[in-house]
C-alpha cells in the first residue's frame, strides 16, 4: 500500500489485491485516516519511500505480506487464540465468517473480499456450532 492509495478528498482507500492483480475501493473513515496520519508522523521511521508500512527493525524496508502474517500470528498467540494456522488469513476468515453469520448474501461478501467465483465464498457457509446448539437446546418446534 502506498500513500497514493489514499483518496483523502473522496474519503476512499484503494486496496491493491495480492492475488489476480485486482483492487478494491473502501470507505476511509475519519478514525482510520487519523490513525494512518499518526503512524506516519510518530510511528514510522522517516523515509521518502511512498509505501506506507515499513519494518521497524533493520533493514527497515517495506513490510511485505509475510511480515504482516507473522505479526498477526504473534498477536493471535499472545491473545490466547489457538488456531491451526495462525496468521493474517485467520483475520480475513473471521471477518467473512461474521458477515455470513450476520446474514449478508454471498455475492456481497465475495465482492467485499475479492472472490471472483461464488463457490469460493461458499466455503465460509459451514454450519455454526453455536447456532446448532441454540436450536438443539430450544423447546418446541417454534425454535426452528
Amino acid at each position: 500500500m502506498t500513500l497514493d492509495d489514499f483518496d483523502w478528498r473522496r474519503e476512499r482507500l484503494h486496496v491493491p489485491m495480492r492475488k489476480g492483480g485486482h483492487h478494491h475501493l473502501y470507505p476511509l473513515t475519519a478514525a482510520a485516516g487519523v490513525a494512518v496520519i499518526e503512524y506516519l508522523r510518530k510511528g514510522r521511521r522517516p523515509s521518502s519511500d511512498r509505501r506506507v508500512f515499513r519494518c521497524v527493525v533493520a533493514p527497515f524496508g517495506p513490510a511485505e505480506h509475510h511480515t504482516v502474517s507473522q505479526r498477526a500470528a504473534l498477536y493471535l498467540r499472545r491473545a490466547g487464540i489457538d488456531v491451526r494456522r495462525a496468521g493474517s488469513h485467520t483475520l480475513r476468515h473471521s471477518c467473512v465468517q461474521r458477515l455470513v453469520d450476520a446474514g449478508f448474501d454471498l455475492k456481497t461478501i465475495g465482492d467485499f473480499v475479492g472472490h471472483r467465483q461464488p463457490h469460493t465464498t461458499q466455503i465460509y457457509t459451514k454450519v455454526s456450532v453455536e447456532s446448532l446448539r441454540e436450536v438443539a437446546l430450544a423447546r418446541g418446534e417454534g425454535a426452528l
